[in-house]
């Protein structure tokens, strides 16, 4: 079997291991001793560690990153919603951790990169390298995949289990199961270099996605303006096809 690294082991990470474990040994890094003995016992090899906002001279490199075919990284290194705001010292943390790792890389992204504006938005509008929190990782590691990922649903995260404002608003929103599928997809293409935005293609407006998450029927209209992210590029070149599209449906 091949070995997987999950850099920050948390409600998504959770979830690409227990859909990869049957293909990959999986090597992950958490912040809590009770968290690594519960990943110890689900059979992961785990590793304790924290990647703190200032420079830790003590962050030797993974140990078990030479051993690795890939390594997710899961930790968010852009701030709230993709904010730009100062995390140099956290980033070279992590640089240090990965140390001269050569395998196959991806780093979790979001979808806050692109502004706050109508229209909808591709990869090319914003690319890797003019974006802070994704830049500072291709300097040392051209390699890597970046993942702008949406809104994450699925299980009890669901829009009408939350506090919303602005109903009208378009969502951006992406099932958990189709962000294990896009990475398995990539890492059996062994892609390298990549950028895509992981997001449903389908785009309701908040009260359309609660509404048929309580069975209600909608009145008001549809609409297609506003902001919305396409994921064309990955559907055309990864042959993607999405398990949910819609994420009025992803209760279902």
């Amino acid at each position: 079997m091949k070995n997987l690294g999950i850099i920050g082991f948390g409600w998504l990470g959770n979830h690409i291991a227990e859909k990869l474990s049957n293909r990959y040994n999986i090597f992950a890094t958490t912040t809590t001793p009770s968290k690594a003995q519960d990943l110890n016992a689900k059979g992961y090899h785990t590793t304790l560690v924290s990647f703190s906002d200032e420079l830790d001279s003590e962050m030797k490199p993974w140990e078990v990153a030479k051993d690795l075919d890939a390594i997710i990284i899961s930790v968010p290194f852009s701030g709230l919603r993709g904010a730009q705001i100062p995390m140099n010292d956290k980033r070279q943390n992590l640089l240090n951790f990965l140390g001269d790792y050569k395998g196959q890389l991806f780093l979790l992204s979001s979808t806050g990169v692109y502004p706050e504006t109508e229209q909808d938005f591709t990869e090319a509008d914003k690319p890797a390298q003019k974006v802070e929190s994704e830049s500072f990782i291709l300097e040392q590691f051209p390699q890597t995949n970046i993942l702008r990922l949406a809104g994450l649903m699925g299980d009890q995260r669901l829009l009408k289990n939350y506090n919303i404002s602005n109903l009208d608003l378009l969502v951006n929103h992406i099932h958990y199961a189709d962000i294990c599928s896009a990475v398995e997809k990539m890492l059996d293409n062994n892609s390298k270099s990549q950028v895509y935005n992981i997001v449903a293609p389908i785009h309701p407006n908040k009260e359309e996605v609660i509404n048929a998450q309580k069975d209600l029927p909608y009145e008001g209209e549809r609409t297609t303006v506003g902001r919305t992210i396409s994921p064309e590029k990955l559907i055309k070149e990864l042959d993607f096809e999405f398990q949910y599209p819609d994420p009025r449906y992803f209760h279902l």
